[in-house]
Protein backbone atom coordinates (compact mmCIF):
# COMPACT_ATOMS: atom_id res chain seq x y z
CA UNK A 1 0.00 0.00 0.00
CA UNK A 2 0.97 3.16 -1.02
CA UNK A 3 1.47 5.90 1.85
CA UNK A 4 -0.23 9.62 1.49
CA UNK A 5 3.29 11.34 1.27
CA UNK A 6 3.74 8.59 -1.77
CA UNK A 7 0.65 9.48 -3.40
CA UNK A 8 0.81 13.61 -2.66
CA UNK A 9 4.58 13.49 -4.54
CA UNK A 10 2.80 11.25 -7.59
CA UNK A 11 0.12 13.92 -7.87
CA UNK A 12 2.70 16.81 -7.75
CA UNK A 13 4.99 15.25 -9.78
CA UNK A 14 2.26 14.43 -13.10
CA UNK A 15 1.05 17.87 -12.51
CA UNK A 16 4.36 19.68 -13.19
CA UNK A 17 4.81 17.82 -16.02
CA UNK A 18 1.46 18.68 -17.35
CA UNK A 19 2.37 22.17 -17.00
CA UNK A 20 6.12 22.03 -18.20
CA UNK A 21 4.46 20.02 -21.63
CA UNK A 22 1.70 23.40 -21.76
CA UNK A 23 4.18 25.77 -21.34
CA UNK A 24 6.14 24.22 -24.11
CA UNK A 25 3.36 24.32 -26.13
CA UNK A 26 2.79 27.84 -25.80
CA UNK A 27 6.40 28.16 -26.56
CA UNK A 28 6.42 26.62 -29.96
CA UNK A 29 2.75 27.69 -30.92
CA UNK A 30 4.39 31.19 -31.44
CA UNK A 31 8.09 30.61 -31.66
CA UNK A 32 7.83 31.05 -35.37
CA UNK A 33 5.52 33.94 -36.01
CA UNK A 34 7.08 37.17 -37.46
CA UNK A 35 7.37 39.70 -35.04
CA UNK A 36 8.59 42.93 -37.41
CA UNK A 37 6.65 45.30 -38.27
CA UNK A 38 6.89 49.04 -40.69
CA UNK A 39 8.02 51.89 -38.95
CA UNK A 40 7.82 55.37 -39.87
CA UNK A 41 10.91 57.75 -38.04
CA UNK A 42 11.86 61.64 -39.08
CA UNK A 43 14.01 63.59 -37.30
CA UNK A 44 12.23 66.92 -37.43
CA UNK A 45 14.79 69.25 -35.33
CA UNK A 46 18.40 68.64 -34.78
CA UNK A 47 20.84 71.07 -33.02
CA UNK A 48 24.14 70.20 -31.63
CA UNK A 49 25.90 71.85 -27.94
CA UNK A 50 29.51 72.11 -26.77
CA UNK A 51 28.65 71.61 -23.37
CA UNK A 52 30.98 70.57 -20.12
CA UNK A 53 30.38 66.63 -19.27
CA UNK A 54 30.47 67.18 -15.02
CA UNK A 55 30.55 63.59 -14.61
CA UNK A 56 33.54 63.10 -16.84
CA UNK A 57 36.33 65.38 -15.98
CA UNK A 58 34.03 68.56 -16.97
CA UNK A 59 35.73 68.33 -20.87
CA UNK A 60 33.68 69.98 -23.41
CA UNK A 61 31.28 67.22 -25.02
CA UNK A 62 28.93 67.28 -27.86
CA UNK A 63 25.07 67.08 -26.42
CA UNK A 64 22.60 66.61 -29.39
CA UNK A 65 19.28 67.48 -29.75
CA UNK A 66 16.25 66.01 -31.43
CA UNK A 67 12.75 66.13 -32.02
CA UNK A 68 11.46 63.16 -33.96
CA UNK A 69 8.34 61.91 -35.39
CA UNK A 70 7.52 57.74 -35.10
CA UNK A 71 4.36 56.09 -36.73
CA UNK A 72 3.96 52.81 -36.45
CA UNK A 73 0.96 49.67 -35.68
CA UNK A 74 2.45 47.25 -33.20
CA UNK A 75 -0.92 45.92 -32.77
CA UNK A 76 -0.18 42.97 -35.17
CA UNK A 77 2.75 42.11 -32.74
CA UNK A 78 0.44 41.08 -29.53
CA UNK A 79 -0.88 37.11 -29.70
CA UNK A 80 -2.23 35.20 -26.76
CA UNK A 81 2.03 34.97 -25.44
CA UNK A 82 2.79 38.24 -25.69
CA UNK A 83 2.23 40.37 -22.58
CA UNK A 84 4.13 43.39 -23.42
CA UNK A 85 6.60 45.35 -25.63
CA UNK A 86 9.17 47.41 -24.39
CA UNK A 87 10.17 49.75 -27.15
CA UNK A 88 13.49 51.90 -27.92
CA UNK A 89 14.98 54.44 -30.24
CA UNK A 90 18.16 54.08 -31.04
CA UNK A 91 20.92 56.90 -33.10
CA UNK A 92 23.46 54.81 -34.23
CA UNK A 93 26.97 56.35 -36.07
CA UNK A 94 30.40 56.22 -36.08
CA UNK A 95 33.15 58.30 -35.03
CA UNK A 96 36.96 58.58 -34.99
CA UNK A 97 37.20 57.60 -31.60
CA UNK A 98 34.46 54.26 -31.98
CA UNK A 99 34.09 52.11 -34.75
CA UNK A 100 30.18 52.00 -33.34
CA UNK A 101 28.05 54.44 -31.04
CA UNK A 102 24.83 53.38 -30.37
CA UNK A 103 22.46 56.08 -27.64
CA UNK A 104 19.04 55.03 -26.63
CA UNK A 105 17.00 58.12 -27.04
CA UNK A 106 13.63 56.95 -26.09
CA UNK A 107 11.34 53.70 -24.64
CA UNK A 108 8.06 52.93 -23.67
CA UNK A 109 6.16 50.07 -22.37
CA UNK A 110 3.23 49.25 -24.09
CA UNK A 111 1.26 45.97 -22.09
CA UNK A 112 -1.53 43.79 -23.79
CA UNK A 113 -5.04 45.72 -24.41
CA UNK A 114 -3.45 49.29 -24.49
CA UNK A 115 -3.39 51.23 -27.55
CA UNK A 116 -0.69 49.91 -29.59
CA UNK A 117 -0.88 52.20 -32.76
CA UNK A 118 1.77 55.15 -32.20
CA UNK A 119 1.61 58.17 -34.21
CA UNK A 120 3.94 60.99 -32.84
CA UNK A 121 4.66 64.67 -33.85
CA UNK A 122 7.48 66.81 -32.81
CA UNK A 123 8.17 64.15 -29.70
CA UNK A 124 11.74 64.94 -27.63
CA UNK A 125 13.99 62.28 -26.64
CA UNK A 126 13.77 61.03 -23.41
CA UNK A 127 17.10 60.63 -22.73
CA UNK A 128 20.33 62.84 -23.39
CA UNK A 129 22.49 62.24 -26.64
CA UNK A 130 25.55 62.66 -25.45
CA UNK A 131 28.92 61.79 -27.49
CA UNK A 132 31.65 60.71 -24.96
CA UNK A 133 33.73 63.98 -27.57
CA UNK A 134 33.14 66.00 -30.47
CA UNK A 135 32.17 63.90 -33.00
CA UNK A 136 27.83 64.52 -33.06
CA UNK A 137 28.76 68.55 -34.75
CA UNK A 138 28.49 68.18 -38.96
CA UNK A 139 28.22 64.61 -38.32
CA UNK A 140 26.45 63.41 -41.78
CA UNK A 141 25.06 59.91 -41.23
CA UNK A 142 23.26 59.27 -37.73
CA UNK A 143 20.97 56.23 -38.11
CA UNK A 144 17.62 56.45 -35.83
CA UNK A 145 15.78 52.50 -35.30
CA UNK A 146 13.06 51.45 -33.57
CA UNK A 147 13.65 48.15 -31.73
CA UNK A 148 11.49 46.04 -29.36
CA UNK A 149 11.51 43.21 -26.87
CA UNK A 150 9.12 40.89 -26.37
CA UNK A 151 8.01 40.00 -23.40
CA UNK A 152 6.02 36.33 -23.98
CA UNK A 153 4.29 34.30 -21.19
CA UNK A 154 6.21 31.72 -22.57
CA UNK A 155 9.59 31.18 -24.22
CA UNK A 156 12.56 33.32 -25.79
CA UNK A 157 12.77 37.17 -25.39
CA UNK A 158 13.79 37.91 -28.68
CA UNK A 159 14.89 41.62 -29.46
CA UNK A 160 14.07 42.86 -32.88
CA UNK A 161 14.06 45.83 -34.99
CA UNK A 162 11.65 47.89 -37.14
CA UNK A 163 11.17 47.77 -40.79
CA UNK A 164 12.63 51.20 -41.73
CA UNK A 165 14.84 53.40 -40.49
CA UNK A 166 15.67 56.90 -40.50
CA UNK A 167 19.42 59.05 -41.61
CA UNK A 168 20.06 62.58 -40.52
CA UNK A 169 22.59 65.06 -40.23
CA UNK A 170 23.78 67.15 -37.23
CA UNK A 171 24.59 71.17 -38.62
CA UNK A 172 27.46 72.53 -39.06
CA UNK A 173 27.72 74.93 -36.27
CA UNK A 174 26.97 74.76 -32.41
CA UNK A 175 24.09 76.07 -31.47
CA UNK A 176 23.78 79.00 -28.09
CA UNK A 177 20.15 79.37 -27.58
CA UNK A 178 18.51 77.06 -25.02
CA UNK A 179 17.02 74.35 -25.85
Amino acid sequence: MHTVLTRGNAILAYTLSVLACLTFCCFISTVFLDYRTNVKINAVKTLVKNVPNYGNNKELNDLGFITFDLQTDLSGLFNWNVKQLFLYLTAEYKTQNNELNQVVLWDKIILRGENAVLDFKNMNTKYYFWDDGNGLRAHKNVTLTLSWNIIPNAGLLPTLFGIGEHSFKFPEQYTMQPV
